[in-house]
């Protein structure tokens, strides 16, 4: 595949309806995918008109943003709450709360159709449509009305719904999880009828290709990237000694904070001054939570939420080490934005990190996942050996610098939007 940041986008300037069903600027990585990836589109000279449901983005300017509202179930504060009869004014809404009150996630499915309801009212004003992992049916409405229409898989969510079964602590949470991730069915089905994929890794673009039936011939791999302007060594700030950094927005068993949480506790029987800090929040009934009080971890442990990319900053400038432990990851944007402060990294092999991170001892050491004895070594050896740390933070930022920036992201989207309009004669 030809390197996407190796030429500048050449051509007429695109019209780009830009899809998001849960654009949250603070948790996953949806909204920082398409705050980005928009602005530098719209550096490029593209217009970008971003169609999103709550929580909304945060956007640049130059960047449009049209409100998708749903019915909102699932927000942060009144999860799964009831609506009032008021708020139900359409077929799509009954959708939706019917599809919670059966136990399932219906936001990918519902958003798709609400969208495509007001995208029918302005054919003539987009080029092409590109739909940020909802993977709703409503896309094949735009298909059927003659839209060119090109989606963003970050990783099959399949791949979360094996992980989340595998981890489950009884059939009834097992059939509690089935009904949750029906959603999947319906993803890969629409994955297969779209004309162009866009994925963000070699082993996410295998794992789309198994899970989900895609012809690989229509999967793009196109990079994401780091915010270099944001995302910086801050050399003024004195690293604390035996300080572990991790990102754990998602609290799901994907993202390996346990392994990290029986790491850490190896990890103090040798170094008294090991502790960690969590940048998010474990859910009420996270396993993490009975894992910190079995193993006593509660004093050498942080959690910060809701804090702002400045701040991230500043916590990776204080750590000493940055760790991701994940299970698997399509991408990891925690583990490019770690390489881009100049931190080193300890991570796992799971996924598409040792695409991202390169090989061991570059910018990174890696283990196995799902491995707290490996984990609490190779933590051990980085907070024990400077010149290694010095090397793999250099090394990181080195190859960040070279292979992650938005630009670049943008570009290969871009040039993927021409391809698609080519294939279909609107070029």
């Amino acid at each position: 595949m030809r390197d996407p940041g190796s030429a500048g986008d050449t051509g007429r300037p695109l019209r780009v309806a830009f899809l998001v069903y849960r654009g949250n600027p603070r948790c996953g990585g949806q909204g920082v995918y398409t705050r980005h990836l928009s602005r530098e589109l719209a550096r490029l000279g593209h217009e970008v008109t971003v169609f999103a449901g709550q929580p909304y983005p945060e956007l640049d300017d130059g960047v449009e943003l049209v409100k998708v509202p749903s019915l909102d179930l699932y927000r942060d504060v009144d999860a799964f709450r009831r609506p009032r009869r008021r708020e139900l004014t359409s077929p799509t809404d009954l959708v939706e709360l019917a599809t919670m009150w059966s136990g399932g996630f219906g936001e990918p499915r519902t958003f798709s159709r609400r969208v495509a309801e007001v995208l029918a009212a302005r054919s003539g004003d987009f080029d092409l449509v590109h739909d940020d992992q909802s993977l709703g049916s409503g896309l094949l409405n735009l298909l059927g009305a003659g839209w060119p229409v090109i989606a963003s898989i970050h990783h099959p969510i399949t791949i979360d719904r094996s992980l989340d079964l595998s981890h489950a602590e009884s059939p009834r949470r097992q059939a509690s999880l089935r009904r949750w991730y029906r959603f999947a069915t319906m993803q890969a089905r629409v994955a297969r009828r779209l004309p162009a994929l866009l994925t963000v890794s070699e082993s996410s673009k295998r794992d789309i290709v198994s899970e989900m039936g895609v012809d690989a011939q229509r999967v793009h791999i196109v990079p994401v990237g780091v915010d270099l302007s944001v995302f910086r060594p801050l050399p003024t700030v004195a690293r604390v000694p035996g300080r572990i950094l991790t990102t754990a927005s998602a609290d799901v068993p994907l993202k390996g904070l346990v392994p990290l949480l029986e790491a850490l506790a190896k990890l103090r029987v040798e170094r008294e001054d090991g502790h960690l800090v969590v940048i998010g929040n474990p859910r009420e009934h996270s396993p993490a939570r009975a894992v910190i009080e079995r193993l006593g971890l509660a004093p050498f442990i942080e959690f910060k939420n809701g804090i702002s990319d400045e701040e991230l900053v500043a916590e990776y400038a204080a750590c000493s080490v940055a760790v991701v432990p994940s299970l698997y990851e399509g991408f990891s944007l925690p583990a490019a934005e770690a390489m881009a402060c100049g931190v080193p990294v300890v991570a796992t092999t799971g996924g598409a990190l040792p695409e991202v991170l390169g090989p061991d001892g570059e910018a990174a050491r890696l283990v196995a996942p799902d491995d707290p004895g490996a984990l609490c070594t190779a933590l051990g050896e980085v907070l024990g050996d400077a010149p290694q740390s010095r090397a793999l933070g250099a090394g990181g930022l080195r190859r960040v610098t070279a292979r992650f920036t938005w630009q670049r992201c943008a570009l290969g989207t871009a040039a993927a939007y021409r391809a698609l309009l080519e294939e279909a004669g609107r070029c």
